[in-house]
């Protein structure tokens, strides 16, 4: 017996969940439902949303501040939208939306993500000392910004690589950064091994464990750390950590640091794996419990079949047993290159689930440029949509009337370059969820 819902996402990450969350808003007496192969993405993602923070077709596009090379990031993303080529995610859903989606997350977040209050694009240090304009950021980065001219203390940890404080405050100053930055590197109390995972450095202060003290009898983690970040303030306003500030009780940690410190405490998003992709990961699967989605992990699509030209059914491999899911509308999602979405064979780029059309050129060695910093063509490989997110085949015509398309697996855009990953996958996820959830019911 086939499953049945009215509206099924294939793909959990951060373009699913939010088209999954706007069928589920649009049609609340739907069935909504999102499957997917694996572990979500988010917890690889820096947790910040950006919009646009490059131009797309300018010289050196995207390139990070401290090379010299880099343009000047967009301060206002919304005032480039117009600007943005034919067939781009942007283009092909609209400002409005761009707008809308943004509207619809900062309703999902609540207080934990800040920048809702402009337009213009905050530049939020990194781990690497770099800077990234961005349009929604975790409010435990919103003390860090770039362009605050306090001064601040970086700190690092040794058995955290990972983050070389001293190093990243050199790209800052490097960078033109309007405040002076210093780093250093400490011991984290009660931690000595350099393989310990990131959860374990958040747990340790989320329960104030009991560790030893340099000279002392144990005492909580939390006390343990400001006691030992508290000799190396030379009067700076505020101390940034790398991303391990708490998981589960984030705000509480950074309160107590604050006060312990008399300064004010943000953290410096990190690469994979990312406490702060973790927590929105959190957040927006709780959104979706909250709003009656169904979710399905661990078992990847497998086959479809098709009627009247569009999707009557899909089956998912479940440990082995083949089970048919079926619904009125489809989102993919399922990711691009680096997630598997599109796959590239010596001969040609496609998409694996229902085989979509993936413009490219027949040529290979067109799909690239020697220039290491060039605008590389396959960094914009994906499926070319309609304004209704409907991929398109060879012939522009939809390839089923009853699928869209979000994210990552779309094409005709750059988003390691333009730094817009998370804002394409927030837009064009809620476009493609709000049209599904209204042809669902």
């Amino acid at each position: 017996m086939a499953i049945t819902d009215d509206v099924l996402v294939i793909g959990g990450g951060l373009a699913g969940a939010t088209a999954a969350l706007a069928a589920a808003e649009t049609a609340p007496d739907a069935r909504v439902r999102l499957v997917t192969a694996k572990q979500s993405t988010l917890r690889h993602a820096s947790g910040l949303i950006d919009v646009l923070g490059y131009a797309p077709d300018s010289e050196g596009q995207g390139q990070e501040q401290e090379q010299g090379q880099g343009q000047t990031p967009i301060v206002d993303p919304f005032a480039e939208l117009d600007t943005l080529p034919t067939g781009h995610p942007y283009e092909r859903v609209g400002g409005e939306a761009v707008r809308d989606a943004l509207e619809f997350f900062d309703d999902i977040a609540g207080d934990a993500y800040a920048g809702g209050h402009t337009d213009k694009n905050a530049l939020v240090p990194t781990h690497g000392g770099t800077v990234k304009p961005t349009a929604r950021y975790p409010t435990a980065t919103a003390d860090g910004l770039a362009s605050d001219d306090r001064d601040a203390l970086l700190v690092g940890f040794e058995t955290l690589p990972d983050f070389e404080a001293p190093l990243a405050a050199a790209h800052l100053e490097a960078a033109g950064a309007p405040f002076d930055a210093r780093g250093v590197t400490l011991s984290f109390p009660g931690i000595v091994r350099d393989d310990a995972k990131v959860t374990r450095y958040a747990h340790l202060l989320d329960r104030n464990e009991q560790v030893a003290a340099a000279g002392e009898d144990e005492i909580g983690a939390r006390e343990a750390l400001a006691a030992a970040v508290e000799s190396h303030l030379e009067g700076e306003p505020r101390v940034g950590f790398p991303a391990i500030v708490g998981d589960d009780r984030p705000a509480a940690v950074r309160e107590s640091l604050a006060d312990a410190l008399g300064v004010d405490i943000f953290e410096v998003p990190m690469g994979p794996p990312s406490l702060p992709g973790l927590r929105l990961e959190d957040l927006l699967y709780a959104a979706l419990e909250d709003a009656g989605v169904r979710m399905t992990s661990g078992v990847p699509v497998v086959d479809y079949e098709t009627g009247n030209d569009a999707i009557d059914h899909v089956v998912v491999d479940r440990n082995g047993a083949e089970i048919p899911h079926e619904a009125a509308q489809y989102v993919l999602a399922t990711g691009g290159l680096v997630g598997k979405g599109i796959e590239s064979g010596r001969e040609r780029v496609s998409e694996p689930l229902f085989d979509c059309h993936v413009p490219h050129a027949s040529d290979r060695y067109d799909w690239f440029v020697d220039d290491v910093f060039g605008e590389q063509p396959y960094a914009r490989f994906g499926l070319a949509p309609d304004r209704e997110l409907r991929p398109l085949d060879a012939n522009d015509d939809p390839e089923f009337r009853n699928l869209r398309a979000a994210g990552a697996v779309l094409g005709g855009y750059d988003y390691a370059a333009e730094k817009s990953g998370a804002g394409v996958s927030l837009a064009t996820g809620y476009v493609a969820g709000t049209r599904a959830g209204e042809e669902s019911e």
